[in-house]
């Protein structure tokens, strides 16, 4: 009898690990990342950046083909969360009646390069071929293209597609977009497969989500405008900030506030730096131009400018208050955040009382985009950039981490890589 027991209670176990094992082998739900952010952020910032859409048309055959470690298209690709890149081949879609297809120059590095190939937020797809600052030349385009011939200089940025049709998109706010665009990299494109970014040879684009670089505008510094440029221009513009005589407060010296401070000088516009780096002092009045630096952490050298500000842009990537800058706003003064710190807390009074306004920003839409590109050709405003090598990439994303980048690396990807 005890040996029929033992036998019944093997059996009801097999059967138990079975199911179990039958229920993990479940495959959860795909979604796809949109990436709206950019440049100087660290992997707490992009939380408040994530729009999920579920993927479309996706060809799981398709897929894996694009993924098998082969095809005409060469980048540097992570193929796990310790976010080392190598080299790595795979296949771009075949162009489209409405596509351009660009052999790519050049591409910045921004610090959603760095979030995504480590996994920060946990929905990085491997292998992931980060870059969203791409420079080139037109090697191909669709029948129905009428913007771009082979041989033009242009740029993609952060995103790749949108609906094209809801309110945002026909405003030309596509980076709002209500079904959610489509990122340059680690999300789900119109064929299926996962978009990979600017580390690589060449992209096939939309045409609309393409801009013209003007002739004469050096390639290698116009990657930045794609992503660090074009965040603190959207939201200068639709505030106003490019008023003659007003005065500009630049929180934050790296990726994103040297291009503030240039745009803020471009519009005539009195420029003063905060940092809590005294170091950058030199770096901000010298080899900026700015009129004035002040090192926020000094309590009396921010209350000498109380009520003195017509706009701050703020982008510091870490936590830090806000009452002392609002503070420095004069009467209907206004605040732009355009980084994603963990929490933003400050008194009601430091608003109310001064009829200030806080305000935030992502990157811009396609006219915007274009828009930046043209003025930054007519008035020579050029980023500040580290030109390397892609087998650097690695040693250079360590160094963007620690801050150690005056202020953007740029991937000479037509001479480097092979």
């Amino acid at each position: 009898m005890l040996f029929y027991f033992t036998l019944f209670c093997i059996f009801y176990l097999l059967l138990v690990f079975y199911f179990l094992e039958i229920s993990h082998q479940k495959k959860p739900t795909t979604h796809s990342l949109i990436v709206y952010v950019d440049s100087g952020l660290t992997p707490s910032e992009f939380e408040g950046t994530r729009r999920f859409r579920e993927p479309q048309n996706q060809n799981p055959e398709r897929a894996m083909d694009a993924e098998c470690g082969a095809g005409s298209c060469l980048g540097w690709a992570a193929r796990d969360p310790s976010g080392f890149l190598s080299p790595y081949r795979f296949s771009r879609r075949v162009v489209g009646g409405d596509d351009v297809s660009l052999r790519i120059t050049h591409c910045g590095v921004c610090y959603a390069d760095v979030a995504w190939t480590r996994n920060a937020l946990h929905n990085s797809m491997y292998p992931l071929v980060p870059g969203h600052e791409i420079v080139g030349v037109v090697a191909e385009i669709g029948s129905n293209v009428k913007g771009f011939k082979v041989g033009d200089h242009v740029g993609v940025g952060t995103y790749v597609d949108s609906c094209r049709d809801c309110e945002y998109c026909n405003d030309f706010l596509e980076v709002h977009c209500s079904k959610g665009s489509i990122g340059t990299f680690n999300s789900i494109d119109i064929d299926g497969t996962v978009t990979k970014g600017g580390y690589s040879s060449y992209i096939v684009v939309h045409e609309r989500y393409c801009f013209k670089i003007p002739d004469g505008y050096p390639l290698a510094m116009a990657a930045p405008l794609l992503c660090a440029g074009i965040t603190v221009y959207t939201p200068m513009m639709r505030h106003k900030m490019n008023q003659p005589g007003k005065s500009l407060g630049v929180i934050g010296l790296g990726g994103l506030g040297h291009m503030a401070v240039k745009f803020g000088k471009a519009f005539g516009l009195k420029v003063t730096v905060f940092s809590t780096s005294e170091s950058k002092r030199e770096e901000a009045l010298k080899r900026l131009g700015a009129d004035g630096f002040v090192n926020s952490s000094d309590q009396q050298q921010m209350e000498s400018l109380t009520k003195t500000l017509d706009f701050i842009i703020d982008t510091a990537s870490g936590d830090h208050p806000f009452d002392p800058y609002l503070s420095l706003l004069k009467i209907c003064g206004t605040m732009v955040l355009v980084g994603f710190p963990s929490e933003v807390k400050l008194h009601p009074g430091s608003i109310n009382l001064g009829s200030r306004s806080l305000s935030g920003s992502l990157t811009g839409g396609t006219k915007d985009t274009q828009d930046m590109i043209e003025f930054c050709a007519a008035n020579k405003i050029y980023p500040e950039i580290e030109i390397i090598n892609i087998q650097y990439i690695n040693e250079a994303l360590e160094r963007l981490i620690k801050k150690d980048v005056r202020y953007r690396f740029v991937i000479d990807i037509k001479n480097s890589l092979k």
